[in-house]
C-alpha cells in the first residue's frame, strides 16, 4: 500500500460516513459531486482536461453531472478502486494522487465547524512537505512580495522572490501549508510580515 492508496480508502470511508449530501469546501459541491469529479478525473480521458482548461470545462461538467446522477455507492466504489488499468494516472498513482486525495479528504472533513487537523506521522509529514514546496511555486508565483513557507524544525522554502517588496512568512505544518497553497482557507496557518504584503498574499488566487 502507498500513502495515496491509504488516503483514497480513508476518503471513501469518510464520504460513506457523512453520506451523499454532505457539504464540502469545493464551492457548492456535495460529497456526491466531489466523488463524481474524482471519477471523471481518473476514468474519462475525454473529459478530464476540462478540469484545468476552461474552454473545455462545459463538457467536463456535463460528464461529471451524469456520473453524479449514479447511485452514490457505485460512485464511491469507482473512487475506491482508483484509476483503471488503461488510465495514465494508474502508473503514477502514488505521486499524482497523494495531494488530490489528501486535499479532497480535508475538503470533506473541514466543511463544517469543530474540525481539527489530523495527527500525521513522520512519513506523511515528509510527503506533504515535499508537495507543499512544489505547489508553492505555482500558488504564490504572482505574489508582489517574497513568500517563505516555514514548516518548523528548520524546514523553510522560498517559493517566490520579489526583491525590495517585503517578505511574508507563512507558518504551519506541511499539511496546513499544502492545503493553503491548494486554495483552502479552513487551515491553521500563521502570517508574519508587513500588513499590506500579508493582505496581498491573502488576496492571491491560489491552487492549480
Amino acid at each position: 500500500m502507498t500513502l495515496a492508496r491509504d488516503e483514497r480508502h480513508a476518503l471513501v470511508a469518510t464520504m460513506t460516513a457523512v453520506g451523499p449530501d454532505a457539504p464540502t469546501l469545493c464551492g457548492d459541491w456535495t460529497t456526491r459531486d466531489l466523488a463524481a469529479h474524482l471519477v471523471v478525473r481518473e476514468r474519462r480521458l475525454d473529459a478530464s482536461p476540462g478540469i484545468v482548461i476552461k474552454p473545455l470545462a462545459p463538457h467536463t461538467e456535463k460528464v461529471r453531472a451524469e456520473y453524479a446522477a449514479r447511485p452514490y455507492e457505485e460512485l464511491l466504489e469507482l473512487v475506491r478502486t482508483g484509476p483503471p488499468i488503461w488510465s495514465p494516472l494508474r502508473l503514477v498513482d502514488a505521486k499524482a494522487n497523494l495531494g488530490e486525495m489528501f486535499v479532497h479528504h480535508e475538503d470533506v472533513r473541514r466543511s463544517g465547524s469543530g474540525w481539527e487537523p489530523r495527527d500525521l506521522d513522520d512519513e506523511w509529514d515528509g510527503a506533504l512537505w515535499s508537495l507543499a514546496r512544489q505547489l508553492g511555486r505555482m500558488a504564490f508565483r504572482k505574489a508582489p512580495c517574497t513568500v517563505v513557507l516555514d514548516a518548523g524544525e528548520g524546514r523553510t522554502v522560498t517559493p517566490r522572490h520579489a526583491a525590495g517588496a517585503g517578505e511574508v512568512i507563512l507558518t504551519g505544518t506541511p499539511a496546513e501549508l499544502l492545503l493553503y497553497a491548494f486554495g483552502r482557507d479552513a487551515v491553521r496557518v500563521g502570517f508574519d510580515g508587513p500588513d499590506d504584503a500579508v493582505a496581498a498574499v491573502k488576496a492571491l488566487p491560489r491552487g492549480v
